[in-house]
């Protein structure tokens, strides 16, 4: 059996195993969706090392520059309308700043999934080759990567015109004190 997989516990001819690297994903995208779409909003509303935004990404330059990420975000659809639960994040429909702090806890919660999407790609190795088992751990990081760098790229917006409305609301009550 090993052919340079030691760890492909079964051989399945193409057409079988290409159907079943199709079920398996949609499998673990809508399972993984669904299961963080059931935790409370509150598991997300404070900021933890994975979501923090780092002193080299508080420009934006690297996700505006290198990644270009004004260009292709409106592509990615949004998972919502696919599972009919969470928070659409495709545009903004408000200047709200309860409505903006949902949509930062909303990012961290989009974001945490897609990190979570790529794990079930060892699992492919278990009935691919391995050349295959690492396509679809390629496949993992080019689904999920853009919406993890988009996810992290509107947070940085979201936390600034936060932070910029918060900044108001204390100068407005030094004001009126």
């Amino acid at each position: 059996m090993y052919k340079g997989n030691p760890i492909q516990l079964v051989e399945l001819p193409i057409m079988e195993t290409i159907l079943i690297d199709i079920v398996a994903w949609a499998f673990f995208h809508i399972a993984i969706s669904l299961c963080m779409a059931a935790i409370p909003s509150s598991k997300f509303e404070n900021d933890n090392n994975l979501y923090r935004i780092r002193e080299w990404e508080k420009s934006n330059q690297l996700w505006s520059r290198l990644f270009q990420v004004k260009k292709w975000k409106h592509l990615i659809p949004d998972g919502t309308k696919i599972i009919q639960k969470g928070f659409e994040k495709k545009s903004l429909i408000s200047n709200n700043r309860d409505y903006l702090f949902m949509f930062l806890i909303e990012s961290r919660r989009a974001e945490l999934t897609h990190w979570l999407s790529i794990l079930p790609s060892i699992f492919f190795f278990l009935w691919n080759p391995l050349w295959a088992g690492w396509v679809m751990v390629l496949y993992a990081f080019l689904f999920n990567g853009p919406i993890i760098i988009a996810q992290r790229y509107n947070r940085n917006r979201l936390e600034r015109i936060l932070s910029s409305k918060r900044k108001s609301v204390v100068k407005r009550e030094k004001v009126l004190n």
